[in-house]
């Protein structure tokens, strides 16, 4: 039988962005899905994937009415390219480093909506990284905090910002804030009104609980043990939602609900029985390569909050 043999040449921008967009598509779970993360049509996608397919000379993915999958050959280059995207990144993050002008990105991945916290006063960090180093290029996204925590392990991310839920080897962490986590039931639901001498423990285990659908904080895990969990909402905003519903009581942080629901729309059930503390802060990389707009970012951070 004969083997053709198959060499790859010079690997140029071209190839990189077709990689990208290939990478992007996995990501996405197939091409209809990508469109909207790209900003380019299904066709202009698939002729991208087509073109890189012969510039490989491998058959990367399975596309039809079956869906969309990777061949082994596929998985192989998708792993490469994500290997060659880190690399590129720490390429760039070094040369930056390295110029007497401070530019380059600065990735922040946030939880929740601890970017809208007062307490971490993000819009004064801007305006001051900015007044600084204005050649820094910003992105600023919001995301869970398994997820938050994998981008910063793999340099995807330069800082997140997080609840401390575990500890991850790796990872280091910087405290910021404390935050008193307490039960709480909607001016609509039957418990609201019910006098504090009257209401009881087998009253509140009783209700339908929502929560956040991760593995429960250490200090919280006992509260849960005797409850009835009924609905997850990760995110405090949909938490809050059907908390309002009035079928179901939840657990938000006090300093959230005081800052974004009305005035006695909600209240805390047995708040010196039922409550437990929730430690917030930052996360990098122990390992990360030397970057200027980080280590800028940081030091303001750390400026701003004297106990870090």
């Amino acid at each position: 039988m004969n083997i053709r043999k198959f060499w790859l040449s010079q690997v140029g921008d071209y190839e990189i962005k077709q990689l990208k967009v290939f990478a992007t598509v996995v990501n996405c779970g197939g091409f209809s899905a990508a469109e909207t993360e790209l900003n380019i049509t299904r066709s202009t996608i698939s002729t991208h994937i087509s073109n890189l397919e012969s510039r490989l000379n491998l058959v990367l993915c399975r596309r039809g009415r079956g869906g969309f999958s990777l061949t082994e050959e596929g998985k192989i280059i998708y792993d490469a390219a994500r290997k060659l995207f880190t690399d590129l990144d720490g390429f760039r993050s070094t040369v930056n480093s390295l110029n007497s002008t401070l530019s380059g990105d600065l990735r922040l991945l946030f939880s929740d909506t601890v970017s809208g916290d007062t307490r971490l006063q993000l819009p004064t960090l801007i305006n001051r990284l900015y007044d600084q180093a204005p050649d820094v290029y910003i992105n600023i996204d919001v995301a869970s905090m398994s997820v938050i925590e994998q981008k910063v392990i793999n340099n995807e991310a330069e800082i997140g910002f997080i609840p401390f839920h575990r500890e991850i080897e790796g990872l280091e962490y910087l405290y910021l804030f404390t935050d008193t986590c307490l039960l709480y039931c909607h001016e609509k639901h039957p418990l609201y009104h019910v006098p504090e001498d009257e209401l009881t423990d087998e009253m509140i285990d009783a209700q339908a609980l929502v929560q956040a659908g991760l593995k429960p904080h250490k200090d919280a895990a006992q509260l849960f043990e005797t409850m009835d969990l009924r609905a997850t909402a990760y995110y405090y905003e949909t938490r809050l939602a059907i908390i309002r519903s009035g079928k179901y009581i939840g657990f938000l942080p006090e300093f959230y609900v005081n800052n974004g629901t009305c005035k006695g729309e909600l209240r805390a059930l047995k708040p010196q029985q039922r409550s437990y503390n929730l430690d917030s802060g930052a996360i990098i990389h122990k390992a990360s390569r030397p970057n200027k707009a980080r280590e800028l970012f940081l030091r303001l951070l750390k400026e701003n909050f004297n106990n870090l």
